[in-house]
């Protein structure tokens, strides 16, 4: 395997799967219908719906009647996509990470790009956050020594 063909399985396994991904309803990748995925996910299917609508999710096969049935790899999107939701990502840069994903190889830069300022901004709200447990740390200590100190009166 070169390391052109290394990266490229690397990448899609992000890009289809969550870090540690759940074990599938059904491992051997029936279809789901979309009150299944809903279950599953716990994404309503006016978000599923939605998601098909604005791009963020890719193309999902129908039945013969029409109704839309997800896949195992679909179901790995959608645990991807929540983990950019928890960022914070706008949806308009995910729904622009799904637009690069479906160009194909040549947007690797362009996804790796969005993909590091995102975890950035990721990592600069959590700074945010630890200062924030510091501040509320040191005020229940200042209560917690008050209420001693008031006990001992």
């Amino acid at each position: 395997m070169t390391l052109t063909e290394s990266r490229a399985v690397r990448t899609e396994r992000v890009e289809t799967c969550a870090a540690a991904p759940r074990a599938h309803p059904r491992p051997d990748g029936d279809r789901y219908t979309i009150s299944e995925v809903s279950a599953f996910t716990g994404l309503t299917a006016h978000t599923l719906r939605w998601y098909e609508r604005i791009g963020l999710m890719p193309h999902v096969d129908r039945s013969h009647t029409g109704q839309r049935r997800f896949t195992n790899r679909d179901l790995d999107w959608l645990a991807f996509v929540g983990k950019l939701r928890l960022t914070g990502m706008p949806v308009a840069d995910m729904v622009r990470y799904a637009e690069l994903v479906r160009a194909g190889e040549e947007t690797f830069e362009q996804r790796r790009e969005l993909l590091a300022r995102t975890r950035r901004d990721v990592l600069a709200r959590i700074a945010e956050l630890q200062d924030t447990v510091a501040v509320l740390d040191h005020k229940i200590g200042f209560y917690a020594d008050a209420g001693r100190a008031s006990e001992r009166v």
